[in-house]
């Protein structure tokens, strides 16, 4: 067999990771990039510029399969997690928003009720959550209460056969738009209830409210809230029954970084190519700059970071599906493909010089998202710490 030449390489995936792909995967891979790029792509800068997206994408979201898509039963599609990650990494390519609503919604909110809520919880929310037709959000980090979960100061007591809640939580994405919140609180250690439990909260209960988080410069697509619970009565069985501590919700968390794994590499791919193909287009001293050699030396860099950073992303995928991820390896993927989505966002906008910081191109949108996506579900501080307890055995964040 002749070895392969030059002209076979693809230069947006050298190492031609997507022919590991199987088929079902690739016809997945295929169907979002299509609809990322023609119904997404064209408007995505214009809902970051407004703060916004449309109401109707969540249905049509919805109507591809892409909510919950990895879970089974109830409406979801029950993909591998592989595909999952395929899906998220071209929802990424486009905006680190788009990515960040459907993992909200399928790997924290309806992930929460498909593992550990009531069958009658399942039947109440999944099917319209994985149609798009109800919006969930996943209530967890609090404003002095976000790599250390366990401070969490949202309560809730026993009234009776009631529940009643009482806190706030912070930077919760989906919020102001969510029909649903999955809410964490302490509980009442004198009514023998100890330890942190998830409740099911519709938000049309009387004493929560939602106040929009505006004036970010970053996932500025993405609907961010803080909510607010003043005396939130809730019935019996509005408590997840499966949950009980800090393993319920730090498992929903493992489900929604494995997506940014996959999202920061379509964030990154995406910055890459929009580089290569403007240093082919743009012209100084009379060629082309991809010609100059320290053009060529920050693409190569890039191809190379978007490479390892695709067969990181794949490894980890096949071992989810193999059922043996283990939480350090989404440690080592959010770590790692974040910083170098971010390396290549930031080397991508110097190709672009002035063009780089405009709306025009991809590039500074996906820069600023990615410096959010580097610190929520997890800082990469934690991650290293999660890391280093991993290969010392020693843990230093206690």
């Amino acid at each position: 067999m002749s070895p392969l030449s030059t002209s076979e390489l693809d230069p947006i995936d050298i190492l031609a990771v997507d022919e590991e792909l199987g088929e079902t995967e690739r016809d997945i891979r295929d169907t979002v990039r299509s609809f990322a790029r023609s119904e997404l792509a064209p408007h995505i800068a214009e809902w970051f510029e407004a703060g916004t997206m449309p109401k109707d994408l969540t249905k049509r979201l919805g109507a591809l399969g892409l909510l919950g898509m990895h879970l089974e039963g109830y409406g979801c599609a029950g993909a591998s997690a592989t595909a999952y990650g395929v899906a998220c990494r071209e929802l990424e390519a486009v905006d680190s928003g788009l990515r960040s609503f459907v993992s909200t919604q399928g790997s924290l909110a309806m992930y929460a009720l498909h593992r550990w809520g009531s069958e009658e919880q399942k039947q109440q929310w999944l099917p319209a959550m994985a149609a798009g037709e109800a919006i969930g959000c996943f209530g967890l980090t609090e404003p002095d209460a976000g790599s250390d979960p366990s401070a969490m100061r949202t309560r809730a007591r026993r009234h009776g056969d009631d529940w009643v809640l009482d806190g706030s939580k912070m930077w919760i994405t989906n919020s102001p738009v969510a029909d649903v919140a999955v809410v964490w609180a302490q509980t009442d250690p004198e009514q023998g209830a100890k330890g942190i439990r998830g409740f099911v909260v519709p938000t049309s209960t009387p004493g929560f409210t939602v106040n929009q988080i505006t004036r970010k410069l970053s996932l500025r697509a993405s609907a961010t809230g803080e909510l607010v619970l003043e005396s939130v009565r809730l019935p019996a069985d509005a408590v997840l029954p499966g949950a009980k501590g800090l393993s319920g919700p730090l498992a929903c968390l493992s489900e929604a970084r494995f997506g940014i794994i996959w999202g920061a590499v379509g964030a990154a791919r995406d910055c890459y190519e929009t580089a290569l193909a403007y240093a082919g287009q743009r012209e100084q001293f009379g060629r082309p700059i991809a010609g100059f050699q320290l053009i060529q030396q920050k693409l190569s860099e890039m191809a190379v970071q978007v490479a390892q950073a695709s067969l990181l992303a794949s490894r980890l995928g096949r071992l989810k599906d193999a059922g043996r991820l283990d939480p350090t390896h989404i440690s080592v993927g959010k770590l790692a493909n974040v910083r170098a989505a971010l390396d290549v966002a930031r080397s991508a906008r110097t190709i672009l010089g002035g063009n780089g910081i405009t709306l025009e191109y991809p590039v500074f949108r996906h820069m600023v998202n990615l410096e959010t996506v580097l610190t929520y579900e997890g800082t990469e501080e934690m991650h290293m710490l999660s890391i280093g307890k991993a290969v010392t055995g020693v843990q230093a964040f206690r």
